[in-house]
């Protein structure tokens, strides 16, 4: 009866296995989530736990000088409202702060610094053994009591007996078997503390976030610091939407330029409330700048969120016509031909002005792959988790792309782009040194598949 118990059991482990999430999340991995806060850009790092109750270590990496700054820590659980802070030092090879956790499942870590506040939700999870495990080692231990009681009753002249007992031992061994060859086949349980799986998953998977975009105050001047708020709402139920997945290391990417790409941004808001994000910038020229945002929510694809606002000559003035609170969402406007190197302030660092970048085909076609290579120092760090990133707008703003490096080693490089309609595009190749990120800007004329073919 135990050995046709874990034969079935075995079975049912192979048949009902059910697929692994998209986005699932290993325990015991970090979590890494940049952050632009207090003027800087900083990565916040959760090192992942073994055990609960057990040690929870926090650090923030700091990808620019900066000179001792604090960062408030408060991690809260969720379920219990337990709360433990700390204070981590932003560095480039940070000390982590460690405090106990009791207990897995949804948690907040509020970071607090330079007068501003984020609450960055993650859960603490925490391996938990399969049954695969179970029925490994229990097929295991139950053939070596059989075989041990079938050389025993061997031994006492039963020799029907001592041959059931070495069938259920040799039934025992393949139950094991079975497992030790189908379980890594088979997706790994939950960890304790995931959430729950949704019992009847949309259709599709859930819908695009809607973003209403907005400056504070409404009508900024050039030189004065001001935020820029996205809002998400999911439109089929009217709530905000709270479910963004980490992609790339952040929460959100978003990209400001100006119209002529003088001014360039690529920075990652804080989630200030359920639902909402902001950042806090500077513009010292005035006139239209684009926002993009790239961001993914769970269970649905990756999206973008374009706007467009207008930057005063002075704090509170208007710019062509009326302005309101919310942003424009167009944002098509003609544009200068040049492009020179003044990107953001100094928390990202220039490369010198414009970078002239080798380029295979030497004249771009557009619809086909563009080999984009750029010399760089030694001692390239990755960010957000890649060596390097291109950023390509349009010149107009109504398209942005965004690729990464291909893992080239050596000291450039190497991009694959496919511009997608002629006509001249603003660039920006980002990389990570060892205290500051370089930011190189250069453009690119693209020409049509038949005027290629001349």
């Amino acid at each position: 009866m135990i050995v046709r118990a874990l034969c079935l059991a075995a079975v049912l482990v192979v048949a009902l296995a059910v697929p692994a999430g998209a986005h699932n999340v290993t325990a015991g991995a970090d979590l890494r989530i940049a952050q632009t806060i207090a003027g800087a850009e900083v990565t916040v790092v959760i090192k992942g736990t073994s055990r609960v109750p057990g040690p929870l270590r926090i650090g923030v990496i700091a990808y620019q000088p900066v000179s001792g700054l604090p960062v408030g820590l408060e991690v809260r659980s969720v379920e219990d409202g337990r709360a433990l802070t700390g204070t981590a030092q932003a560095a480039a090879d940070p000390q982590y702060v460690q405090v106990r956790v009791e207990r897995t499942g949804p948690h907040e870590l509020k970071l607090s610094a330079g007068g501003e506040v984020a609450v960055v939700p993650f859960r603490v999870l925490v391996e938990r053994g399969s049954m695969g495990d179970f029925l490994i080692y229990g097929g295991l231990f139950l053939a070596a009591l059989l075989l041990v009681g079938g050389l025993l009753t061997g031994a006492t002249a039963r020799p029907g007996r001592a041959m059931a007992l070495a069938a259920g031992a040799a039934a025992g061994v393949t139950v094991a078997a079975m497992v030790i060859v189908f379980e890594p086949q088979l997706p790994p349980p939950a960890p304790d503390g995931a959430a729950p799986a949704a019992a009847t998953p949309a259709a599709g998977g859930r819908p695009y976030a809607q973003a209403r975009v907005e400056t504070v105050p409404a009508r900024p001047g050039a030189g004065e610091e001001f935020t820029l708020r996205l809002d998400l709402i999911d439109g089929s139920t009217g709530r905000p939407v709270d479910d963004l997945t980490v992609h790339h290391e952040a929460l959100a990417h978003v990209v400001v330029t100006s119209e002529d790409g003088r001014y360039f941004r690529h920075v990652h808001p804080l989630r200030t409330a359920p639902g909402r994000l902001e950042v806090r910038l500077r513009a010292d020229r005035a006139g239209r700048y684009l926002a993009h945002a790239e961001l993914e929510r769970e269970d649905s694809g990756g999206q973008l969120v374009a706007a467009g606002f207008e930057i005063g000559s002075e704090a509170g003035s208007e710019i062509g016509g009326e302005a309101g609170s919310e942003v424009d969402s167009e944002v098509g406007s003609e544009v200068g031909d040049e492009v020179g190197g003044e990107t953001s302030r100094a928390d990202v660092a220039e490369a010198g002005g414009a970078v002239v970048p080798r380029l295979q085909p030497a004249a771009p076609v557009a619809g086909r792959p563009t080999t984009i290579e750029l010399d760089v120092p030694a001692g390239v760090r990755p960010w957000l988790g890649m060596t390097g990133h291109l950023l390509v707008r349009s010149q107009d703003g109504a398209f942005l792309g965004h690729v990464h490096e291909m893992g080239t080693p050596g000291s450039r490089l190497r991009f694959t782009f496919s511009f997608p309609a002629p006509g001249r595009y603003l660039a920006w190749v980002q990389y990570a040194t060892g205290d500051r990120i370089v930011t190189a800007p250069f453009t690119v004329d693209v020409t049509a598949a038949a005027e290629a073919g001349r």
